[in-house]
């Protein structure tokens, strides 16, 4: 059975656990705590399995994958029905687009290590942490609505009539802005596509809340 390393709070081990679902993969999760003890992915049991000290962490057998866009495409590839990737050529580049404009350009600049390193090394208030949050947040929404209303007519998903990779990195993306209280007023696509996922048992059984180290926590 696959083993998942992750925390119930993290946008990209949320990546994976959709997934999963989506592909009804069963797998054990294994509670990596990013803030008790001054984060657990610091420890030096876990640096042996992952040296980039990061969660989510996917184990198959004797292998091992961080970074949970590498860990969806070979999910994609291991487990390949339901697909998450579109036959079609050039609908595949436009979800891998979306995909990317979420994990690269807006989740790593809102990520606990960044925000910790604003607020600690370089002393940044919590006002001006938040305005950084904030700041980029819509500016990677504004593109994404913008990409988004281009398929608004074919379906509820990003890509239209079917469920990709696509809305697994939007709902995710979703999650954590609404987690910092950013007004997505301004993206009614991205907010309808989020509603419409989270009505399906994939992504609401793979919610933080729902996660086990969630309870826990409380």
């Amino acid at each position: 059975m696959l083993k998942l390393f992750g925390y119930w709070r993290s946008t990209a081990a949320y990546r994976v656990r959709i997934a999963l679902n989506v592909k009804q993969v069963s797998y054990n999760s294994v509670s990596v705590h990013l803030v008790k003890e001054g984060g657990e992915q610091h420890k030096a049991e876990y640096r042996a399995l992952n040296p980039q000290g990061l969660v989510p962490l996917l184990v198959d057998g004797k292998i091992s994958i961080n970074q949970s866009t590498a860990i969806l495409e070979y999910l994609e590839e291991r487990y390949p029905t339901p697909a998450l990737l579109p036959e079609d050529l050039y609908a595949k580049a436009e979800v891998r687009s979306i995909c990317q404009m979420v994990a690269c350009d807006i989740h790593p600049l809102n990520n606990l290590r960044v925000l910790q390193y604003l607020t600690g090394e370089l002393d940044i208030t919590e006002e001006r942490k938040g305005q950084w949050y904030h700041h980029w947040i819509h500016k990677g929404f504004e593109a994404l609505e913008t990409k988004l209303l281009s398929h608004k007519s074919k379906g509820p998903y990003c890509m239209g009539s079917d469920l990709t990779m696509a809305d697994i990195y939007l709902v995710s993306q979703v999650y954590n802005a609404n987690r910092f209280n950013v007004d997505l007023n301004a993206y009614p696509r991205i907010c309808a596509i989020n509603e419409h996922c989270m009505t399906l048992s994939a992504f609401s059984d793979a919610a933080p809340e729902n996660q086990q180290d969630a309870v826990s926590s409380k």
